[in-house]
């Protein structure tokens, strides 16, 4: 594993200081679906979202290792796990792509606002018809001198219902597949652009989110993020970071729910005894450390490679898998070793059960990463 300097434990250290206030009513706003902007407010305070944006734009530069180790003591630390989400999508939906990809002008206009918390950010990628086919996308942008045109729509758009900005990806040519696609960085009060009502959701319910509607939206070209047709380039940059940094919180969660069950299994009396001295629970106990840490190792080692240049098609896919799979088992554990305690809302752990089932779906859902790693195997 990788030995964290003096400089990044500070900087994970500083930031939580505000973990607690982040935590405040989370299952009290979990069960109203409740997005915090008093919340809000102190996470653009703490600085957490200007991690890995360039300082000339007031970021404080971090490298990608350095910034998932941040987000990581974010989840161990938070207990918010709908603000914990729509922290790293406002950071991957706009801020990386614009940073990346961007021209001067959207660099300049844009990216202090995402790094200030002043504008939320989410990204349109998923359509009712399409689901996980990304290529398959039916909302078209059409030329028109110096704009273009956008008509359809979007679905399961994270922080749609609070979001400033959001990064559209449209076809802008009907046969060109991976390069008929185009990003376009959309203000939310565009005249033919509608965001629609918050969708009730299963989990992460403090992180809303909606559908989008466009209708003749036109947008000048000059919103163009990267090339027109390199919108492919744009996303498949994006769910890199997207999975890093969304996968790492949850590893920081699993981290936390670990030391709550260890504490509650050493405490706990049945018949007389510690319920961890049943081989029964500390083999479940172990199965939670062992998947923690499996996790962890796949995210930050597909993370080098990733800084190193190299391919991680297969790696993303496995780390994303193993990582929201274990996610999902550590916290049916966890209600299972606290028993009835663990299956009333106060305690918090159902709720974590429920926000897990999402992260099996979204970056693509684990059978789509199944495909792929099938597909870099020659298989299909």
């Amino acid at each position: 594993m990788i030995d964290w300097n003096e400089d990044q434990i500070e900087l994970r250290e500083g930031l939580s200081a505000w973990h607690e206030a982040f935590s405040a009513d989370h299952v009290e706003n979990d069960e109203g679906s409740v997005f915090s902007w008093q919340k809000w407010k102190l996470v653009a305070e703490s600085g957490i979202l200007s991690l890995p944006f360039d300082e000339r734009w007031g970021g404080l530069g971090q490298d990608l290792l350095t910034t998932m180790y941040v987000l990581e003591g974010l989840g161990e630390g938070c207990r918010d796990g709908g603000l914990n989400f729509s922290i790293t999508t406002t950071i991957c939906s706009v801020g990386v792509p614009v940073e990346r990809f961007g021209s001067p002008a959207l660099k300049d206009k844009y990216l202090p606002q995402i790094i200030a918390g002043d504008a939320i950010g989410a990204h349109a990628i998923t359509e009712p018809a399409g689901g996980s086919a990304a290529l398959q996308m039916r909302t078209k942008a059409d030329r028109d001198g110096d704009t273009f045109i956008l008509n359809g729509s979007k679905t399961f758009v994270s922080n749609g219902p609070i979001a400033d900005l959001f990064m559209v990806y449209a076809k802008t040519h009907p046969d060109g597949g991976p390069l008929g696609i185009t990003a376009f960085l959309i203000e939310k009060d565009t005249p033919g652009f509608e965001v629609g009502n918050p969708i009730k959701k299963m989990g992460l319910r403090t992180s809303p989110l909606s559908e989008l509607y466009f209708d003749d939206c036109r947008i000048p070209a000059s919103q163009v993020c990267g090339r027109v047709g390199g919108g492919f380039l744009v996303l498949d940059h994006v769910m890199k970071r997207e999975i890093l940094y969304s996968f790492i919180v949850n590893v920081g969660e699993m981290q936390h729910r670990l030391g709550k069950v260890v504490e509650y299994a050493k405490e706990r009396l049945q018949f007389g005894k510690p319920i961890a001295s049943y081989q029964a629970v500390a083999n479940k106990i172990v199965d939670m450390k062992i998947k923690l840490e499996t996790s962890r190792k796949w995210l930050y080692d597909t993370a080098e490679k990733l800084v190193r240049g190299d391919n991680v098609t297969t790696d993303m896919a496995i780390a994303k898998l193993l990582t929201s799979q274990a996610n999902l088992d550590t916290s049916l554990a966890a209600v299972q070793i606290f028993g009835g305690n663990g299956y009333m809302a106060e305690y918090g752990l159902e709720k974590e059960v429920r926000n897990a089932v999402a992260g099996t779906i979204y970056s693509g859902t684990n059978e789509i990463q199944y495909n792929r790693i099938a597909s870099m195997l020659g298989l299909s």
